[in-house]
């Protein structure tokens, strides 16, 4: 018998990595409300669940990119006591580069990778606060740390998630409140479809399956870490990367410029 742990909101929730958390949390002890654009996967997903672990299940409709349909979102986060994590994974991608894109879909990628997650963590984290505990799973992306692989501003709103969740991250130590980032690479879904280039184009020695990634981003999370990428073999490399990190931070501001540019 698993322990009843609070509600899980997850958003892109009705196929690939989204789903996965789904079937994932109701099996650790989680209540779920999925939320997603299509409400017959979302609504078969539900039941599939319902019928599998017996959790209370709630399915919302709802296009994070539409203000009206996020700030329904965001009423929920704000109101319902019994959610106790959130799980930010809804997002676009995008492969062409820059020069080959079209503005209005790279609009409403940054609507929904940056602007969504930002004012729905902001709608959860406050009541997680106040009730003494709660947790933030957001779903970047390696190209966070390395926006030179795929399309600039994809990579450059996944160093946004990163970004914020580091600074939520040292804001929230002292509440009781765990945040993670996942950094997946090259995940068997369909997300390279939508973005224009089909997975089956990629070489299969850097896809991971979504259920490996998702296993492992959980085992991240109950090893305490903040940042998990499921690929990277040797944790110590993070490690050194973060060290480098700190070590500039006391000197990247000065009342006086670097000799370098002094003469």
């Amino acid at each position: 018998m698993t322990t009843k742990l609070g509600t899980a909101l997850i958003t892109g929730a009705s196929s690939g990595i989204g789903a996965i958390y789904a079937d994932r949390l109701s099996r650790r002890g989680y209540d779920l409300i999925l939320v997603a654009r299509n409400e017959a996967l979302l609504n078969a997903l539900a039941k599939r669940l319902t019928d599998e672990t017996g959790r209370s299940i709630e399915v919302v409709v709802a296009d994070l990119g539409a203000k009206a349909d996020l700030a329904r979102v965001e009423d929920i986060l704000r109101t319902d006591a019994s959610i106790t994590l959130l799980v930010n994974n809804a997002g676009i991608g995008a492969t062409r580069p820059l020069l080959e894109s079209n503005i209005d879909k790279l609009d409403d990628l940054i609507a929904l990778n940056v602007n969504a997650v930002t004012r729905l963590t902001y709608a959860a984290i406050p009541g997680f606060v106040a009730r003494g505990g709660g947790a933030l799973i957001n779903i970047a992306s390696i190209v966070a740390i390395a926006p030179e692989v795929l399309n600039g501003v994809y990579g450059a709103s996944k160093a946004f998630v990163l970004a914020f969740s580091q600074s939520l991250h040292s804001e929230l130590k002292d509440h009781n409140v765990r945040v993670q980032v996942v950094l997946p690479g090259a995940t068997a879904t369909d997300f390279w479809a939508a973005s224009g280039k089909p997975v089956e184009q990629l070489p299969s020695a850097i896809v991971m399956n979504a259920e490996d990634m998702v296993d492992a981003a959980l085992a991240g999370l109950d090893l305490g870490e903040f940042v998990t990428i499921p690929a990277l073999p040797d944790i110590a490399d993070l490690d050194a990367y973060e060290a480098a990190r700190q070590k500039l931070l006391p000197n990247l501001s000065s009342s006086v410029p670097a000799t370098r540019y002094t003469g």
